[in-house]
């Protein structure tokens, strides 16, 4: 049965892809490198031996290593999937044994703390193109990933002053290749972008949730068995990566923070519009904010599905 992600490359777009960590990123990376051919090899790193008995049982890569240094060997694509605040540390670690001519990439929330913390290792005869592929979902580890995780998704690409031409077409080629649509963007307006539309909804989830665990007068089994639909997408995003969400919040602080400042200005004006039985200004944001859903839906970026457009399993 087709699955919609499209038939194999004719050619192999890199002849090898080192991917230096194996959680969902990384594990859906190999799995449509090896759907869509996409590199000759894959080599994959992790340094923990469990994910790595993981990734081999999936089969999800032809060699999987311990080190960054051995995957990068011999690759003319290194991708590092490590949380943003292991970036900086793993990038050191490949730079000397990038091929002349050896694209490094990355797939980051966060790209202005990144791009400062890799560019000064990459040797001259490499290119560096920051991508952020932004798909995903609460669960981690090498069994999460699957193939259609970026499929009509968006990669956005964020290449320093300077950056090879060549290197960011090509990259731009890959992720095509594995079915995002392709945005090129200023690294610190990205941040900007993703602090509003990705991280602050974040920070709201962790803090409600943590809001409800809290509330003297409702118990916690009150909260688990009497959650409504609302409540729910909201511990679903509560339950993502915790090591990946302090990373991404400590290394893009300054955009959080404007994002932050401003959505407290917006509660307190709807406090106000509350407190004073303000119908019509409430009825006005309603409308407004129905017409932001209904045009992520005509994107293709969600469904109209039950359930907060959440696929089950059986579908």
């Amino acid at each position: 049965m087709p699955d919609g992600l499209g038939p194999p490359f004719a050619e192999p777009l890199f002849n090898r892809i080192a991917l230096i960590g194996i959680g969902l990123i990384g594990s859906s990376i190999a799995r449509i490198c090896r759907r869509k051919g996409l590199a000759r090899e894959i080599v994959a790193a992790d340094s923990s031996a469990k994910v790595r008995e993981e990734a081999a049982a999936l089969a999800l890569a032809g060699r999987i290593v311990a080190t960054p240094a051995e995957a990068a060997e011999g690759s003319d694509l290194v991708i590092l999937c490590v949380p943003v605040g292991a970036i900086g540390r793993a990038a050191q670690e490949v730079a000397p044994h990038l091929l002349p001519g050896a694209i490094l990439s990355d797939v980051g929330s966060v790209k202005t703390a990144i791009i400062k913390a890799v560019a000064p290792h990459v040797p001259a005869a490499a290119d560096f193109v920051p991508a952020h592929p932004v798909a995903g979902t609460e669960q981690s580890g090498p069994c999460a990933g699957f193939a259609s995780l970026f499929h009509n998704r968006w990669c956005i690409l964020t290449p320093p002053a300077g950056a090879n031409p060549k290197a960011i077409a090509r990259l731009s080629s890959f992720w095509k290749g594995a079915g995002a649509n392709v945005e090129i963007m200023d690294a610190s307006h990205h941040d900007l972008v993703l602090a509003i539309t990705s991280h602050l909804p974040h920070l709201i989830a962790y803090n409600i949730v943590g809001t409800a665990a809290d509330l003297e007068q409702v118990t916690q089994s009150e909260v688990i068995k009497f959650s409504a639909g609302g409540f729910r997408d909201f511990t679903r995003i509560a339950a993502s990566d915790p090591v990946m969400w302090r990373d991404i919040f400590l290394n893009n602080r300054d955009a959080v923070l404007e994002t932050l400042g401003r959505f407290n200005e917006d509660l307190i004006a709807l406090q106000r519009m509350i407190r004073n039985g303000d119908g019509k200004s409430l009825f006005d944001l309603f409308t407004r904010t129905r017409a932001i859903r209904r045009g992520i839906i005509e994107q293709g970026q969600e469904t109209a599905a039950p359930d907060f457009g959440r696929r089950t399993s059986e579908e």
